[in-house]
């Protein structure tokens, strides 16, 4: 009875709302559209993105009313390119040669942020859509699908506690998992501020970064879960729910729709650089409001609980590894460094935590790690892998490094690269593709 209430209170609202509209605008004499009925012709959209053989991209938009079109892209001074319009109203532009990579841009018209209609390659970053282009070669073969063997990437609902609810993530496994009994480890891989539980696979290239590393036998064959670091929303908005509202600081909860500026990406120009970690910062306790004991609960209790008893998964500290990207990275540095009873590998990706962004405790390993530097001998003895990764013209580099140097002179074994670009995917796609080929050895 209740669903025909329902139903009812549909029909009549469409009704009531068709009612309402205005007449149909009569088609123009002259212009027949699809199937003849005379609907006004589309404008075609002008083929975009076209990658020259040198690595010159040439974007085109059909826009002949438009004062001025340009180009925001995220590659080395790619934002502000000016494109210049034809007889026919097609507007475009030919950058120099860009670097092999997945590069991503929006136009902007007359001052109005929009998506190129003629590339149909679009992509998420938190609350952002852009449009990306692949530009092929040595460095960016990585991220491009081919004839090997290809992982399944799945949505899962796991139980949280804190919640009471269930919370999405997404779960890589790989190639010929289906058919077979093997048990593999695990990767708990987290994305930035901005971010969700969609960040690492749609931005980051993860599961074609991985099918490619196991096909050539350069990595291990592994399951890799990517959480929701967001630990006020069960999953992204448009399966979990809008935002709750950001809790009082220190309450102990994370920001939510971004509490930093730019921690969605909202106010950030379109086609600025990603966002997956330019936002609110993941602070310990007194910090920018991240909170590390709900991430902790979460991680050990409730997520690894969910994946060895519904996955094929090697237990033991050994056979799993936490990492993640800027605010993912300071996730993992304080739940994995503190739990080194599970996790056996820890890395980050270009944290803001040692500093270079505004909002964090001082970060104090032994308050975290009691005996990490006092008894290094043992530290390396049960940390397999310690990795660190950052943009070499990212701000929170020297800051990285100071902290680097600092573990280096207290006899740490660290692993510590860095790669070109700044706070941005083209770094995090080169470390996760580093760190994979490193993991479980």
């Amino acid at each position: 009875m209740r669903l025909t209430h329902v139903a009812l209170g549909i029909a009549l609202f469409v009704t009531v709302a068709a009612a309402q509209q205005p007449p149909a605008a009569q088609p123009q004499q002259g212009r027949q559209g699809r199937a003849g009925q005379g609907a006004p012709a589309m404008t075609p959209a002008a083929r975009s993105a076209e990658v020259a053989p040198d690595g010159r991209v040439t974007f085109r938009l059909n826009a002949p009313k438009a004062a001025a079109v340009m180009v925001n892209g995220d590659w080395p001074n790619g934002r502000g390119l000016a494109m210049t319009k034809d007889d026919s109203g097609v507007w475009s532009v030919t950058t120099a040669p860009l670097a092999p990579e997945i590069w991503t841009y929006t136009f902007s018209v007359d001052g109005v942020s929009m998506l190129d209609a003629g590339n149909y390659h679009v992509v998420r970053d938190g609350t952002r859509y852009l449009n990306s282009v692949l530009v092929p070669g040595p460095a960016s073969a990585l991220y491009q699908t081919g004839k090997m063997p290809h992982g399944t990437v799945a949505a899962a609902w796991y139980p949280s506690t804190a919640l009471q609810t269930g919370r999405r993530m997404l779960v890589y496994t790989p190639p010929g998992y289906e058919g077979s009994s093997t048990r593999y480890p695990v990767l708990y891989l987290f994305h930035g501020g901005g971010g969700d539980e969609e960040a690492w696979n749609d931005m980051g290239s993860a599961s074609v970064i991985m099918d490619n590393l196991i096909a050539q036998g350069k990595a291990k064959p592994m399951i890799v879960v990517m959480p929701n670091g967001n630990w006020t929303e069960p999953a992204v908005l448009d399966k979990g729910g809008p935002r709750p509202p950001a809790a009082p600081r220190g309450a102990g909860a994370p920001p939510a729709a971004g509490a930093a500026a730019g921690a969605r990406g909202q106010a950030a120009p379109a086609g600025a650089r990603a966002a997956g970690g330019q936002g609110a910062p993941a602070a310990a306790p007194g910090g920018g409001g991240q909170s590390y004991d709900r991430a902790e609960k979460e991680i050990v209790d409730d997520i690894i609980r969910f994946m060895e008893k519904n996955y094929r998964t090697l237990t033991g500290r050994e056979n799993r590894a936490l990492a993640g990207l800027s605010m993912g990275g300071g996730i993992s540095i304080n739940v994995g460094l503190k739990r080194l009873d599970v996790f056996a590998t820890v890395g980050q990706f270009s944290s803001g935590m040692f500093g270079g962004v505004g909002g964090y405790a001082p970060f104090d390993v032994e308050a975290l790690s009691p005996g990490f530097y006092k008894n290094a001998a043992a530290t390396n003895k049960r940390i397999k892998l310690l990795y660190f990764s950052c943009g070499a013209d990212d701000p929170r580099m020297p800051h990285q490094t100071k902290v680097a140097e600092e573990m280096r002179s207290r006899g740490i074994t660290l692993t510590f690269k860095s790669f070109p670009g700044e706070h941005q995917w083209r770094v995090w796609r080169n470390s996760l593709a580093d760190i994979a080929t490193m993991l479980f050895r």
